[in-house]
């Protein structure tokens, strides 16, 4: 059963963890994880982009000059893809971008990104991390503390005056752990969660 350092707020030590074999130990599977990331950042896209046709500019109704005895190449419209100002040729139009991921599939590679921090040694589970109030110093005293960069920090319901706290440091980043998704996970270096998020990964993935 694989175990994770506890420490408080101040960043000193405050035992260990025992975690779930189920989430924090299952075997890592690669292609399930890139899939969930690609699908991630897919569907992270607008797909509002849109360019204009040759049918779609204005103007070009006139033909330029006319077709013969001028020793130049023939000209239908100005509106021409080959024309400054005319129509794009085989440019972006608004779509869709959705990709559909099986269930058993981000399943899968949610236990692979959450053992892979913990394999790593790259998880850190914190006690008394409730704030009273924003305080981005206390907040960076405390990743300085526990020698985090890159800081993935995974709250439990509520946590503003947490979140107001780590969204000015450079390189990290906070989440509810209704939010929690792979791509974050495997984007950050250190994982800083808490043991109401542990209880819930493990109620949640542990069947």
């Amino acid at each position: 059963m694989p175990a994770v350092k506890v420490v408080d707020f101040n960043g000193q030590d405050a035992g260990e963890m025992e975690l779930s074999n189920v989430v924090f130990d299952a075997p890592l599977h690669v292609p399930a994880m890139h899939q969930v990331v690609v699908a991630h950042l897919a569907n992270c896209r607008q797909g509002t982009h849109s360019t204009k046709t040759r049918g779609e500019v204005s103007g070009g109704g006139r033909k330029p000059w006319k077709q013969k005895h001028t020793g130049r190449a023939r000209q239908g419209s100005t509106r021409s893809p080959i024309w400054v100002h005319g129509g794009v040729a085989h440019g972006p139009k608004p779509r869709d971008y959705h990709q559909k991921v099986n269930k058993k599939v981000r399943r899968l590679a949610m236990l692979s990104a959450l053992s892979v921090k913990v394999r790593d040694s790259l998880m850190t589970v914190v006690r008394g991390m409730e704030m009273d109030k924003p305080s981005t110093k206390a907040m960076k005293g405390f990743m300085d503390a526990i020698g985090a960069q890159k800081v993935l920090v995974v709250y439990h319901e509520g946590g503003d005056n947490v979140m107001r706290s780590v969204r000015n440091i450079p390189g990290a980043k906070f989440l509810n752990i209704a939010s929690i998704n792979v791509y974050d996970l495997l984007n950050s270096r250190t994982l800083v969660v808490t043991p109401e998020v542990v209880a819930r990964l493990e109620e949640v993935y542990a069947r």
